[in-house]
Parts: structure tokens; C-alpha cells; sequence
């Protein structure tokens, strides 16, 4: 029992920190997939958030949420980036390219993509789409990656089903491909 000479404890509020910026929306235009896209976006919204929900496009896989599985991988200005690390407002202005926006519709597969399905290259294919957005930054490159590069670029992402041999072999079919050897 508490003594009645001891206050009773004050309830906790929670507290909203002030914004740093007068308003916590902000109004961005990027390209994504070749189309323009223009919306009013929170502050904190994520890239994965924004192209998931805002406009549909669920190819983007969340998996850890914290930028070490790579499943979420797009790239953005033609580099591989996480976007459960980057604010959709870090993209205004930006061209940003997703899983669909590689073989549109009824287009061909792209040389990653049909080296992922000759290869074996996936098996539940929650991780697929941000091996398949990484290997064609690497086959984007004017000058063939090596070996040492190739390993660096996959080193971040996670697969918990293939055991990354038919994936490494799929990227290396695609470079080669690429590249003419």
C-alpha cells in the first residue's frame, strides 16, 4: 500500500516531437518505369511504402525492413538502392525502375530474367526480384564487373531456399550475354 504522503505517479503522455520543417507533407515528381508520377507524400513515407501502396506496384518485396535481406532492391537513377532505407521524398526527381518495369506487358524477358529462368535461379522468389534489380545495374555497366565486384553486389542480398549457386551461375549467364562471352 502506498503511504497518502506520497504523490500518486502522473500519467505518461506521449508526446509529438515538432516538425523540423513547416509541414510534414511534400509534393514529389519522378519517373517511375519510364511514366512520370507526381504525389503529396509524408515526410517519413518510405520508397517501398510509396510504390507498394500509393501506386500499386507490389514486385518491390519488404522482407527484414531494415536493408540487409535486398529483397525490396530497385534502382534509382540506375543504382541499386533499398527502399526500406530511402524516404520516397529522397526520389523527387529521380528515375526509379521496379521488377515490372523490365519486360513491360508482352515484352521479352530481359537477358537477367531468362538467365534466372534457364538457370533455376529462384525457388519461392521472395528474394528474386531484388537479385533480378542488382544483376541488371551489374549488366548496365560499360565495362564488364569481375568476379570479386559480382560476389560484392550479391553479398547483400538474403536467399533462404536456393543456397546462391544457381543464382550466382544466372548472373554470370546474363553478364556473359551481356558482355559476349
Amino acid at each position: 500500500m502506498i503511504p497518502s504522503s506520497v504523490p500518486a505517479p502522473t500519467p505518461l503522455t506521449a508526446r509529438t516531437p515538432p516538425l523540423s520543417e513547416p509541414s510534414g507533407w511534400h509534393r514529389i515528381a519522378l519517373t517511375v518505369n519510364g511514366e512520370g508520377v507526381t504525389a503529396e507524400v509524408e515526410s517519413r513515407l518510405l520508397l517501398s511504402d510509396f510504390l507498394r501502396d500509393r501506386i500499386g506496384l507490389t514486385g518491390t518485396h519488404v522482407g527484414c525492413e531494415h536493408g540487409v535481406c535486398g529483397a525490396c532492391t530497385v534502382l534509382l537513377d540506375d543504382e541499386p538502392v533499398r527502399t526500406c532505407l530511402t524516404l520516397a521524398v529522397q526520389c523527387d526527381g529521380a528515375a526509379v525502375r521496379t521488377v515490372e518495369g523490365l519486360a513491360p506487358g508482352e515484352a521479352p524477358l530481359t537477358p537477367v530474367q531468362r538467365a534466372f529462368h534457364t538457370c533455376h535461379g529462384m525457388q519461392c522468389g521472395f528474394c528474386t526480384p531484388g537479385f533480378v534489380m542488382t544483376a541488371t545495374a551489374l549488366t548496365e555497366r560499360s565495362v564488364r564487373p569481375d568476379a570479386d565486384e559480382v560476389a560484392d553486389a550479391l553479398s547483400g542480398h538474403l536467399c533462404r531456399c536456393t543456397g546462391y549457386r544457381n543464382i550466382r551461375r544466372a548472373v554470370c549467364q546474363a553478364l556473359d550475354e551481356r558482355f559476349g562471352e
